[in-house]
């Protein structure tokens, strides 16, 4: 589905727009595998723009900071995304960063707050944190 290098991209994508706090970030949450999981599901249509996009994402990194976007640190990382979110890029993009860069942010929510049986919200990590308890 992803190639080791967009992989690296998505995690650190992921965690950028949930970071870790007092509960874990996107990534140790779920958020991939619920992402791999739709992508492989009803969102396969969206697999193909995923992958440019996360290397497209790459292309920006390395165009404004010479490394790929996993391989700079935190703040720019959000700098960059920032950026991409008001569509301020540098590099040639085959997709449209900004519009696509809300859809990504929208399925990691939808990862980290659904229902953990979707394959995010891994252990039920993100109710606990705004305190919603499941009765049984």
């Amino acid at each position: 589905m992803f190639d080791s290098q967009q992989l690296k991209c998505l995690r650190a994508l992921l965690d950028v727009i949930i970071p870790e706090d007092d509960f874990p970030g996107a990534w140790e949450a779920g958020v991939g595998d619920y992402l791999r999981r739709q992508l492989a599901g009803d969102l396969a249509k969206l697999l193909p723009a995923y992958q440019t996009w996360l290397a497209n994402l790459d292309d920006e990194a390395r165009a404004v900071y010479g490394a790929d976007f996993a391989g700079i640190n935190p703040q720019q990382q959000a700098a960059l995304l920032s950026r991409i979110e008001q569509g301020a890029v540098e590099a040639v993009w085959q997709i449209e960063p900004a519009p696509f860069f809300r859809e990504i942010v929208e399925h990691c929510a939808e990862g980290y707050y659904s229902d953990p049986g979707n394959g995010g919200n891994r252990d039920g990590v993100a109710w606990r944190m705004i305190g919603f308890e499941v009765s049984g």
